[in-house]
């Protein structure tokens, strides 16, 4: 890396053209202007002045040399501007979450955008794990995750709770022994099922579930796509479970059947970012409509 007081004295002398003149502004000897532009001469390993008695002229290596040095000047100052202006209402704001959350939140937050145009909403559908990497990586900048994530590496605050729904199609009989409803029907698989089942297994006091293991049951269908998980089972294929936003937002909810359990499955929800980040000022506004979601 080139010295860069070597370079403010060479784009110094280039700019006056004089080694007496560039000495003075620089509160220099001449003697001191001459060893640093042969320092930095060395350091390219082209002669970047010709020389000619008490005047010089630049050499196409040393145009170079001034350009690159002159281009380092001007990106510093950008960067420092940059550094000093923190646009509360411009940049990208990004949140990786699981896809029931994001379709829930997304129609929400594009009001934010719709309102300031130089906000940018980056939403990233993903499972718990693959948030939490991310972050930690700095691939994003927060997500929503449904586990109290290691203090060590993360901040976070509970957002709130949602309640988690066992869905069937509706002509199901619910009449029948839990069990095995399920495992007639077989599951729909999704990035957060064997998450979702686990939990709603456990909390929901129904006997017969927390008894089932979830790798008896079985997969009759797979899909990644949150809009279109209950699709199946509307039309009479599998069960799932899903967040009731999932089921609320489904244009058929109607042809669906919920199942009411003993005691009613709430998954927590925490807003994570890397330990002792400091957002932008952006994303005020951002996590503001996020709080109030769940408010």
């Amino acid at each position: 890396m080139l010295n860069p007081v070597w370079l403010e004295t060479f784009i110094t002398l280039v700019d006056t053209g004089h080694f007496t003149q560039t000495a003075e502004k620089l509160h220099m000897t001449q003697p001191g202007v001459s060893q640093h532009i042969n320092k930095l001469e060395e350091a390219c390993g082209y002669n970047l002045i010709k020389r000619e008695k008490k005047s010089f002229a630049i050499t196409e290596q040393g145009r170079l040399v001034y350009n690159h040095a002159k281009a380092l000047i001007r990106d510093e100052k950008f960067l420092f501007e940059q550094l000093s202006f923190d646009d509360p209402l411009s940049g990208e704001c990004t949140l990786a979450c699981s896809g029931s959350v994001a379709l829930l939140l997304y129609p929400k937050l594009l009001q934010l955008q719709n309102r300031h145009p130089n906000i940018h909403i980056n939403i990233k559908a993903a499972p718990n794990h693959q948030i939490l990497a991310d972050i930690k990586n700095g691939h994003i900048d927060q997500g929503i995750v449904t586990d109290i994530p290691n203090e060590s590496f993360f901040d976070f605050e509970e957002l709130g709770q949602e309640e988690l729904c066992l869905i069937l199609p509706l002509k199901a009989n619910a009449n029948n022994s839990w069990e095995q409803l399920l495992l007639d029907l077989g599951l729909i698989n999704h990035p957060d099922a064997e998450h979702y089942l686990s939990l709603y297994f456990k909390q929901s006091k129904e006997q017969e579930l927390t008894q089932l293991d979830v790798s008896k049951i079985p997969v009759i269908g797979s899909i990644n796509q949150i809009s279109q998980i209950l699709e199946p089972i509307a039309q009479g294929i599998g069960f799932t479970v899903l967040p009731k936003s999932a089921v609320d937002s489904f244009h058929s909810p109607e042809r669906l059947k919920v199942l009411k359990p003993k005691q009613p499955v709430m998954e927590s929800l925490y807003l994570v970012c890397k330990k002792n980040r400091a957002l932008p000022a952006r994303y005020n506004a951002f996590n503001s409509i996020i709080r109030q979601t769940w408010a």
